[in-house]
């Protein structure tokens, strides 16, 4: 039998937030439910953020809204969101989100960029959000993001010890996954043998992602590598939207079309139907008024004329 991958999507939040130009609530919801339709079984949508930090991200709670009125039809996908803090923990709760997503990074000068906080302040915040949300919720469920694992845009490449210390203290406070992120786009295959493979002995299979940004044309590389590896969990974006606002230069998000073209090439099973997501985010580029960097999706239009 083929093994199976699991497409993490990221469009919706980590796409569209470094969109200039802000995107209609309609097309969001849109958006997020044709990428349900195509068989995408995890989508981030949002994040409980300060409107001012990331103006993209100012209707998260309306998106919940939407679900929970079945505006927007997930069928058997879940909606998972960032929350920053305590704060955006509230906000969450209220919204009646379930799958929670907590973010730090592996270099204090990213992390005070990026949330105001050192890596040790993030990682108490986190530890507090998480006791607070079970006590509120048993169920609900948290996934990890360290960013700038592999090199940071302040301080340069960062030493494997130094990002697996903050795995294993995400995957101890009880998130269920901590994604490792290649947030600037410099990490190359040999990067994945220092620090994706000793986190997937350390921790095992389910709990460890990889998320590479192409920034510099090597993300399906680290992703090849990482699969003979044996990381099976992989975040994306449709289109190959976004990157981080808070990263200079961190563009080029890794394309869920390019992506699934070589997962489906090497007989991974996804449940995603690569020609249907490939319409929406043609419909998406038409709404955003510009092109999206996949090289699958151009190919895909070119051959659809």
């Amino acid at each position: 039998m083929a093994e199976t991958c699991t497409v993490f999507e990221v469009g919706p939040r980590d796409g569209l937030q470094n969109e200039p130009a802000r995107v209609s609530f309609k097309d969001k919801l849109q958006f997020i439910s044709e990428l349900a339709a195509c068989g995408i079984n995890e989508i981030e949508v949002g994040a409980f953020v300060r409107e001012d930090r990331v103006q993209q991200m100012a209707e998260t709670d309306l998106i919940y809204d939407a679900i929970h009125e079945r505006t927007i039809r997930l069928g058997t996908t879940e909606a998972w969101s960032l929350v920053p803090n305590r704060k955006g923990l509230q906000r969450a709760l209220l919204a009646g989100a379930k799958n929670l997503a907590v973010f730090t990074a592996a270099t204090d000068s990213f992390t005070q960029k990026n949330i105001g906080m050192s890596i040790r302040e993030s990682l108490a915040e986190f530890r507090e959000v998480i006791r607070e949300a079970k006590q509120q919720d048993p169920n609900i469920r948290f996934r990890g993001y360290v960013s700038t694992a592999f090199g940071c845009p302040f301080e340069g490449k960062v030493a494997p010890p130094k990002s697996l210390r903050v795995v294993e203290a995400l995957l101890r406070m009880g998130v269920e996954q901590v994604s490792i992120g290649d947030t600037i786009g410099v990490a190359t295959p040999d990067q994945m043998d220092q620090i994706m493979k000793p986190a997937l002995k350390s921790f095992g299979v389910k709990k460890i992602a990889g998320h590479f940004h192409d920034t510099r044309g090597t993300a399906l590389a680290n992703v090849l590598r990482s699969l003979e590896i044996g990381i099976r969990t992989f975040d994306s974006s449709a289109g190959g939207l976004g990157g981080c606002p808070f990263a200079p230069g961190a563009s080029g998000n890794l394309a869920t079309e390019d992506l699934l073209y070589l997962l489906h090439g090497l007989r991974f099973k996804t449940g995603i139907n690569l020609a249907k997501l490939c319409q929406t985010s043609l419909w998406l580029a038409k709404r955003l008024k510009h092109s999206l960097p996949s090289r699958y999706l151009a190919a895909y239009a070119s051959d659809c004329r």
